[in-house]
C-alpha cells in the first residue's frame, strides 16, 4: 500500500458500533428508524452490514468511492476526513513500530556478527601468542639450538696454603730474615713497634738459651731467622725455626725448654740476661716460632706487667701471619691466581 495523502480504512466497524467521526456504521440503520441508510441516500453501497465498504481498496484497484469529490462535483457524498486522518495516523504508528522493530533486529544481528568476529579474532590472537599450531618438523633452514652441557666432574678445590708451608717439596719460595720481617716497623692491634736488628743462621743451637738448642737440633732444625722489636721500654726477640716436616716442628714446640736468644744491635741494648723474661713457643706447618720479651733496662718481668704480655702476643701473632702469608702466596701462584 502507498503512504502519503488520505488513507482508506482497511477494516469496517462491527455492527452496532459507531463509524469514523461518529457517523452510523456502514449499512446500519440510523437512530429513530426513519429508514435512511448511512451517508445520505440508498443502501450502503450495495454492501451488507459488516462487509468491506470499498471492495478492492486493499489491493489499490478499487474505484473512487466518491466520484466527483476530487473535482468539486456534487454527484457523491462527502468523505469523513477526520476518520481518514485517524486511520492514516494509526497506520503510520504501525509502520514506525515495524521500522523500529526491524532496526532493533538489525542491530542485534550486527552485534552478533561483531561478537562472532571478535571471538574468532581472539582465538587467532591466542594461537599466535602461544606460538601457533605446532608443526611436525622444523624448517630445514633453521639449525636446532644446542643445549648447554655441564661436566659431571667437580672442579678441584683451591690449594690450601697450609699444604705449602707443611711440605718442603712445595715450600720453595726464597726465605730470608728481611723477607720474613720486612720494613722498619710494624703495627699490631693499633700498637706500633720499631724494628731493631735481624739475623739468619743454619746453626740453630747457637741462637738459643737453656735447653732449646738441643731440642731444635734433635728435631732436625734447618735454619733460624730472628728479629727484635721495641716499644715503651719493652724489647722482644722473635725467632722462626724451619724443620723438614710439620711433625718435627710440632714436636719441637712441645719439647721446648729455655728460649730464643735475645738479638741486640741497631739501637737495642742487652736485655733478658740474668733476669726474668717472658718466653713462649708455637708452631704452624713445618715452622716453629719462639718469643722472648723483657724490659730493656733489665727489670724482671712479673704477672702484673701486662705491657710485656701484650708485646709477646703481638709479635707471636705477627710471626704466625707472616708464615701463613708465605703459604698463601705460593698456593695462589700454583693455582694461576695472583697472590693476595
Amino acid at each position: 500500500m502507498s503512504f502519503g495523502g488520505p488513507q482508506w480504512p482497511q477494516e469496517p466497524q462491527q455492527q452496532g458500533q459507531q463509524g469514523y467521526g461518529g457517523q452510523p456504521g456502514y449499512g446500519q440503520q440510523p437512530p429513530g428508524g426513519h429508514g435512511q441508510q448511512g451517508y445520505g441516500q440508498g443502501p450502503g453501497h450495495g454492501r451488507q452490514p459488516g462487509g468491506d465498504p470499498f471492495p478492492g481498496a486493499r489491493d489499490g484497484n478499487a474505484p473512487d468511492p466518491f466520484p466527483g469529490a476530487r473535482d468539486g462535483g456534487s454527484g457523491g457524498p462527502t468523505p469523513d476526513w477526520s476518520a481518514l486522518a485517524d486511520a492514516s495516523a494509526s497506520r503510520d504508528r504501525r509502520r514506525r513500530r515495524l521500522m523500529i522493530g526491524g532496526g532493533v533486529l538489525a542491530t542485534l544481528a550486527v552485534g552478533a556478527i561483531v561478537a562472532t568476529a571478535v571471538v574468532a579474532g581472539g582465538t587467532k590472537d591466542d594461537t599466535a601468542k602461544n606460538g601457533g599450531t605446532p608443526t611436525a618438523s622444523a624448517s630445514p633452514t633453521e639449525a636446532p639450538t644446542p643445549e648447554p652441557t655441564f661436566s659431571s666432574v667437580a672442579p678441584p678445590p683451591p690449594p690450601n696454603p697450609k699444604d705449602y708451608i707443611s711440605d718442603p717439596k712445595k715450600d720453595k719460595a726464597p726465605l730470608t730474615a728481611e723477607g720474613l720481617f720486612p720494613g722498619r716497623k710494624l703495627t699490631m692491634n693499633g700498637r706500633p713497634y720499631q724494628k731493631g736488628a735481624t739475623s739468619a743462621t743454619t746453626n740453630c743451637a747457637a741462637v738459643t738459651q737453656g735447653g732449646l738448642g738441643t731440642v731444635l737440633k734433635n728435631n732436625g732444625c734447618q735454619k733460624v731467622l730472628r728479629a727484635t722489636y721495641v716499644r715503651d721500654g719493652v724489647a722482644i726477640t722473635v725467632g722462626v725455626a724451619v724443620f723438614p716436616s710439620e711433625a718435627a716442628a710440632l714436636k719441637a714446640k712441645d719439647q721446648a725448654a729455655g728460649g730464643i736468644a735475645p738479638l741486640t744491635g741497631a739501637g737495642v741494648g742487652d736485655f733478658c740476661h740474668a733476669t726474668v723474661c717472658l718466653r713462649r713457643s708455637n708452631s704452624i706447618g713445618r715452622y716453629a716460632y719462639f718469643t722472648q720479651a723483657g724490659f730493656a733496662n733489665g727489670k724482671k718481668v712479673t704477672k702484673a706487667d701486662q705491657g710485656v704480655f701484650r708485646a709477646s702476643d703481638d709479635l707471636g701473632t705477627f710471626a704466625f701471619n707472616q708464615i701463613y702469608a708465605r703459604g698463601k702466596s705460593q698456593a695462589s701462584a700454583a693455582a694461576g691466581a695472583p697472590g693476595e
